[in-house]
């Protein structure tokens, strides 16, 4: 499994959401399904920070003016949408590389942020990116998985 890496400032190829305040960059190839995942996470109350490309400035995620409020639906159009202006990464979704049932503990290398490796289209997905999120910065808390480590940090 490869690691996309980012640049240390700059526009990536991925989407954002945001719940709280807290942002969800979703990275992956071309078709992998990244605006597919946004739509449904916003469906379950996310808010959308970007779609198609992410600015990047350390941890924060933005988007493009241009692109500001506007997702891909695809067989729909381009929709304008309400927007966070900004969001602290503290989740990557990675798709299309696997997705184990119990993950080791990972993290972004540029972010510092869990990873998780998902397969956009498995049920269950937007449930568990919430509670990777709730256990990254909320409520819930890492026993064991992708974010096992977040107590040591």
């Amino acid at each position: 499994m490869s690691v996309l890496s980012f640049p240390s400032e700059g526009s990536v190829h991925a989407s954002c959401v945001a719940w709280n305040g807290e942002g969800v960059l979703i990275s992956g190839p071309s078709g992998s399904g990244k605006s597919e995942l946004a739509l449904r996470l916003m469906d379950a109350g996310f808010d959308l920070v970007a779609d198609d490309r992410v600015l990047l400035d350390g941890a924060v995620a933005s988007a493009p003016e241009r692109l500001a409020g506007l997702i891909e639906v695809r067989g729909v159009g381009i929709l304008r949408t309400p927007f966070v202006i900004k969001a602290t990464v503290r989740l990557r979704v990675c798709l299309g590389e696997g997705q184990p049932r119990l993950p080791e503990p990972c993290r972004d290398p540029w972010t510092g942020a869990v990873m998780l490796r998902l397969e956009p289209g498995f049920p269950g997905t937007a449930a568990r990116i919430r509670a990777a999120l709730k256990a990254c910065c909320g409520p819930y808390e890492w026993v064991a998985g992708a974010g096992g480590d977040v107590a040591k940090t």
